[in-house]
């Protein structure tokens, strides 16, 4: 560690955003959130959208909170989930950017798969198959597409708004299908076939880099026009997946990792791709990390499932849901529960989640869930094997041995999801910190600002000093 300072996280999730301050000062580091806000989707008669303007504006107010308390902040950091975009015209938005969940994307998919099979795609992009990655929501934007001169990912597009500059962030880009995995640069050949103009691809940069300074009226509205410090946004891992594996903190190469919050991204960390017919069949995908590394993971539903259910019986009833009082009820039923597939699409979609659920499981004969401590014993055992299942096959085709599992973000506080972890893949499981996709974007920045020094591994340190994680050890 060296260097004294501050940084500004701006982390956007699929279900809130926050806006934190990093503070170093030698081998410390501090934390505070200075602003939350929620994240609600809106359906409009077109499909399913992302309130960006209101993510926007919450992360205004969280930043002019930031500047109140730290004048001099060295840099800003942008992070959000992966995938979703806007498309641009000069200095306009072509309206707001869809839902990755909305249903649209199955047209893109045939598109894309008529004019280059998911087989070549692999071999080209080295992502798993999911409907919604990028490429495919492109093919199914008709003639929006043609009007477009620009095409900018969530973060890049708040960046963009901060700073009037247009970049894509690679381990972000890397979630699109349309970077090549092998050279990490734009796949201008692909991108053409499926009717995707590469003018409309931005620059490629790395996490670290500078995308520019604060525009005017952003400094005005943010009150740091008198500051008299230079704050620019730095390019962070800015797919949140990317920021999280930077804190996760692994002392050895034999380690898997979960980041888990609404999507469960379970894998290890790779130097190089992983493109084999099994990889590919498995539907293990190749996104990139800081520093040049791979993240070589599978998507599982995630704390999804267990949100929406909630979600579904506060709507239901009218009544607030404790959710650490229903897991503690949770983790008190005895007898066995069903579970279920929690990759199955059948739960992509938002609503009636605990019907679903109950379906799925008397189609196939398994007990349906008579209470709502039984349902999510039966989400929290489902996600478990799931995730067990995941880390064994991750270690397969790797070649990592893994001895260890890393629970970072929301789902490291849920000690019911990481005991039986634990329990069903036989591994000691750390879990924390929660905040690690905070953790990793002011890592990145404050590197970048010589706050702090060190390549991946020593970052790591820095978080295993800080943030003693929780130990579950395998059950009999």
């Amino acid at each position: 560690m060296s260097g004294v300072g501050s940084v500004a996280a701006v982390d956007l999730g699929a279900t809130s955003g926050r806006v934190i301050v990093g503070r170093f000062d030698g081998g410390r580091i501090g934390m505070e959130t200075v602003g939350r806000f929620a994240n609600t989707p809106v359906r409009t008669p077109d499909g399913l959208h992302w309130d960006l303007l209101g993510l926007y504006r919450g992360a205004l107010d969280g930043l002019r909170t930031a500047f109140r308390a730290e004048p001099r902040l060295a840099s800003i950091g942008v992070d959000s989930w992966a995938v979703d975009y806007a498309l641009t015209r000069g200095d306009r938005m072509l309206g707001v950017p869809y839902h990755y969940r909305d249903e649209r994307t199955a047209a893109g998919v045939e598109r894309v798969h008529a004019e280059a099979p998911f087989a070549e795609l692999y071999r080209r992009n080295g992502l798993q198959f999911l409907p919604f990655n990028t490429l495919y929501q492109l093919a199914a934007e008709g003639d929006a597409l043609g009007l477009a001169d620009g095409m900018l990912l969530i973060p890049d597009l708040v960046g963009w708004l901060l700073t009037g500059q247009r970049v894509a962030e690679r381990t972000n880009a890397s979630t699109t299908g349309l970077l090549d995995v092998r050279t990490r640069e734009w796949d201008v050949d692909l991108a053409g076939r499926i009717g995707v103009s590469a003018s409309i691809l931005p620059p490629l940069v790395d996490p670290g880099a500078e995308v520019g300074e604060l525009l005017p009226h952003v400094l005005q509205e943010l009150g740091a026009q008198d500051t008299g410090g230079r704050t620019p946004v730095v390019a962070v891992g800015s797919h949140d997946t990317a920021s999280a594996v930077v804190a996760v903190p692994m002392r050895a190469d034999r380690a898997a990792y979960i980041s888990c919050g609404t999507w469960g991204l379970v894998g290890v960390e790779t130097e190089r791709p992983v493109l084999t017919d099994a990889a590919r069949e498995a539907n293990f995908t190749n996104e990139g990390g800081v520093d040049g590394r791979v993240r070589f993971l599978h998507n599982v539903m995630g704390l999804w499932l267990l949100s929406e259910s909630v979600r579904a019986w506060e709507s239901e009833s009218g009544d607030s849901i404790d959710l650490p009082d229903l897991l503690a009820q949770a983790a008190a039923v005895e007898g066995p529960v069903g579970v279920f597939d929690a990759n199955d699409p059948v739960f992509m979609p938002p609503g009636g989640m605990p019907e679903r659920i109950a379906a799925w499981l008397r189609e196939r004969g398994q007990p349906v869930p008579a209470s709502r401590a039984e349902f999510a014993r039966s989400i929290v055992e489902s996600l478990a094997e799931a995730f067990a299942r995941a880390v064994a096959t991750a270690s397969e085709l790797s070649g990592v041995p893994v001895e260890t599992i890393h629970v970072v973000g929301g789902g490291a506080l849920n000690e019911l999801l990481c005991q039986r972890l634990a329990d069903r893949s036989g591994l000691e499981v750390l879990a924390g910190p929660v905040e690690a996709t905070a953790i990793g974007n002011l890592l990145v920045q404050a590197r970048a600002a010589g706050l702090v020094t060190g390549d991946l591994d020593a970052l790591r340190a820095a978080v295993a000093a800080a943030f003693e994680p929780r130990r579950h050890v395998p059950r009999r």
